[in-house]
């Protein structure tokens, strides 16, 4: 992108008949209509296929492909990812329990029992071999030596699929991976589709939380020269609608939600736990979003149509990258589980198949898939952060805040049958509390000891906001805050980010 510094911005249809793998199944078996064009067409696919053999079925091969939670070929019993411990400095590395399996995650917990681990590598599940190592750094310098960035912390995203424990790689600021000249990826104007599995949970308004193709120079070499997903609040061109987060193309100098930048009405953000998003490129004249909730089957299209002016043909370089821009622009966050990048222009019949393959996976946090469950970390949107009780305290009256989540017991509500929002804390459990039974703008959000009042119970909504039973009014992070510390209130429901919240 081009480079500013007060943003650190640098920031068809494949024919009817398909190659099958395996045991033939009909996609109807195995999607649903959410895509209207996604029954167009009949993708053969195995029974047990996983989303690679998906697009390979749809003659669309995945070049490169990177979980650090299961197999994405049915065929893969190899490593998904290394770990380094801070105490002696030891590598481990993290493989599926069996072919076409989950991630065996209890190795890495004793593994790194009283000390830290930091993801050094992520591996490519294709023949190509495109691994992720923590990136050397580029014009915008991470925090490593010699301004290479940083590896994620190797604990600090806990999920569970399929009902077994995995995790997740949580990009902070200064986190990025990275592969240069990556092995028979598209490149220049060759079509190229990439997907990932993200979360609302954690983004932020920066650049840039990426994953897709860049420059080996990890420099901005102008416009066309990258193909990837952006996912976050970045409203980079102006006049987006909503609060976001949106699935975006940065295409270089751009991210773009469609030709011309802004999103449209219809597509204000994408709130779940678990996020599907897709884009895909033919290189001269399309490009096309789409997403959907990772743990329920259906795409939605967020646009479809011309490149933008400029950006046709298109330039693409063979790096392959994760967790920042094509020239390491580093202020991006968020959360990722699995992606993949293909060569060629994947069907939407492919894409749904996909993206059911994800739903049937499992994904859920704290023992509850979906769309939030009634226990865990209540996550603040628009700040990448959880709501907390400061310092474990138990005193009423105390103002909740927000801080970095941590998964420990103060950041830990349950969403109880009577309404009320519970913090077991200290051997207490207490409420969250309307201040006084205010009803006004304004009003702190506090812990009470729980005695059923109104102004102690609170709905969770399916548009991502938690409202007072009381009072009406929207959980809010005061002034928009981003940073730990910032305190939470109540105030009239305006669609703003600072009052978008998952429970999970």
């Amino acid at each position: 992108m081009s480079l500013i510094p007060l943003i650190r911005r640098r920031t068809r249809l494949l024919a009817a008949s398909l190659l099958a793998v395996a045991i033939a199944v009909p996609i109807s078996a195995i999607t649903t209509t959410a895509d209207a064009s996604a029954t167009t067409g009949v993708v053969a696919a195995a029974a047990t296929a996983l989303p690679c053999d998906i697009y390979a079925s749809g003659g669309t091969p995945c070049e490169t492909a990177h979980s650090t939670t299961r197999a994405l070929f049915a065929s893969y019993n190899g490593p998904l990812y290394q770990i380094q411990r801070a105490s002696d400095g030891s590598y481990l590395n993290i493989s599926v329990t069996a072919a076409g399996g989950v991630a065996n995650a209890a190795p890495q917990t004793s593994f790194c029992a009283g000390t830290t681990c930091t993801i050094t590598k992520i591996y490519d599940q294709t023949a190509n071999h495109n691994d992720l190592p923590i990136s050397w750094g580029g014009y915008w310098k991470g925090p490593g030596p010699n301004g290479a960035d940083v590896g994620a912390n190797a604990m600090a995203l806990p999920l569970t699929i399929g009902g077994s424990t995995a995790y997740g790689v949580k990009v902070s600021q200064g986190v990025g991976y990275r592969v240069d000249n990556a092995k028979n990826v598209p490149t220049g104007s060759a079509p190229e589709g990439v997907y990932m599995v993200t979360s609302s949970n954690y983004v932020d308004q920066y650049c840039c939380f990426d994953y897709g193709s860049g420059e080996n120079s990890h420099t901005d070499t102008g416009n066309a020269t990258m193909n990837a997903i952006e996912f976050g609040t970045a409203c980079w061109l102006g006049g987006c609608t909503g609060p976001g987060p949106w699935v975006e193309a940065d295409l270089e100098n751009g991210m773009y939600s469609s030709n011309t930048g802004p999103n449209s009405s219809s597509y204000q953000g994408v709130n779940f736990p678990f996020v599907t998003a897709m884009e895909k490129n033919n290189g001269t004249s399309n490009f096309t979003l789409k997403y959907a909730n990772a743990t329920s089957a259906g795409l939605t299209t967020g646009y479809s149509g011309s490149l933008p002016k400029g950006y046709s043909p298109m330039k693409t370089d063979s790096s392959i990258l994760l967790g920042t821009g094509g020239d390491n622009s580093n202020s991006g966050i968020g959360e990722f589980f699995e992606g993949a990048v293909t060569a060629g222009y994947p069907s939407d019949a492919t894409e749904a198949a996909v993206q059911a393959n994800i739903a049937a996976a499992g994904y859920s946090f704290g023992g509850s898939s979906g769309g939030g469950g009634t226990s865990g970390a209540l996550h603040a949107v628009g700040a990448g952060k959880c709501l907390d009780d400061p310092n474990s305290t138990t005193t009423g009256g105390t103002q909740q805040q927000i801080y970095d989540c941590n998964g420990q017991a103060n950041q830990h509500w349950t969403h109880t049958s009577s309404g009320q929002l519970t913090l077991t804390v200290n051997g207490t459990t207490e409420c969250l509390d309307a201040n006084n039974n205010g009803t006004a703008n304004g009003t702190k959000a506090i812990i009470w000891t729980c005695n059923g009042g109104t102004n102690q119970q609170w709905d969770l909504n399916s548009n991502g906001t938690v409202t007072g039973v009381q009072s009406g009014l929207c959980l809010d992070v005061t002034g928009k805050a981003t940073t730990d510390g910032a305190l939470v209130e109540l105030w009239a429901c305006n669609g703003g980010t600072n009052q978008q919240w998952t429970l999970s």
